[in-house]
């Protein structure tokens, strides 16, 4: 796919996924949306790329649906998500919960960074929320933005935001959708670390590549999968589920390879899944 509001990269592991409309801040579209699903798709196929990195280009991360869209939206008199029905599906099959817009990010197996250099505002807020670590610059501006547009809570984000932030925290930003900051946003433990727009993509890249260092792939890719699937079930089956994993787990090279590498005091070479 010829990407024309996105751009994708691979370096040492990690997959850079960048919104590139700059002049638009970023607004969202469905070719944006369309884009961004085959960059995810392509990383998830990449046996090379263990993190991805989701950043904006220039002053902003997204500064929600583009406001053309949301006018033609207006003209029809209902909702065009400018996508086609041959949209890239990753993270898709795992779970029919998973299977929507944006909760498909709950099925992938490589970790998701957002790395928020500027204003996230509607559906750029929420792809910030579905990503499992959030950094952030201080200052910039965030908003749900809904209710100024007559529109509901989108894409789940009243149920994912109240399991981050906690109900009366969620309730104030999905109500009001007011414009918070990231400062704010960090305090509430939306954000995991606040970092100068100077030093965000070093320190982004820096935890990225700990974690493709330091963490076994098919753990990543577990340990992502039951965070996920146990928001939907009870205590008990979280806890079985472990233990079978675990049984699995240890019987694998990788296992027996990390045990050697600590032994030795050596980086580990994994293999999954597969090299």
């Amino acid at each position: 796919m010829e990407l024309k509001s996105t751009l994708y990269s691979v370096a040492n592991g990690i997959a850079t996924i960048t919104l590139a409309r700059p002049a638009r801040m970023n607004a969202w579209t469905g070719r944006m949306h369309t884009e961004y699903r085959h960059s995810l798709e392509q990383a998830e196929a990449d046996p090379a790329v263990r993190v991805v990195v989701v950043t904006g280009e220039g002053r902003a991360f997204c500064a929600g649906a583009d406001m053309q869209a949301l006018e033609g939206h207006a003209a029809k008199g209902g909702y065009d998500s400018g996508t086609t029905a041959d949209i890239p599906t990753p993270g898709f099959g795992v779970r029919p919960e998973f299977d929507q817009n944006f909760a498909y990010h709950f099925g992938l197996t490589k970790p998701v960074i957002a790395a928020l250099n500027g204003a996230a505002a509607g559906v750029g807020l929420v792809l910030a929320c579905y990503a499992d670590i959030r950094f952030a610059v201080p200052g910039a501006k965030l908003t749900t933005a809904h209710g100024r547009f007559n529109m509901p809570a989108e894409y789940g984000l009243s149920w994912l935001l109240p399991r981050i932030v906690g109900l009366a925290r969620a309730n104030d930003l999905l109500m009001s959708s007011r414009v918070f900051l990231t400062d704010e946003a960090y305090e509430m433990g939306l954000i995991n670390r606040l970092v100068s727009k100077e030093d965000l993509m070093t320190e982004v890249m820096a935890y990225a590549r700990q974690l493709a260092d330091s963490v076994a792939p098919h753990s990543m890719a577990v340990t992502k999968r039951q965070i996920y699937v146990d928001q939907h079930r009870d205590v008990g089956s979280s806890v079985a589920e472990a233990d079978r994993l675990l049984s699995e787990m240890v019987a694998e090279p990788d296992y027996k390879e990390s045990v050697r590498a600590w032994l030795d005091k050596r980086k580990a070479d994994w293999r999954w899944p597969g090299k």
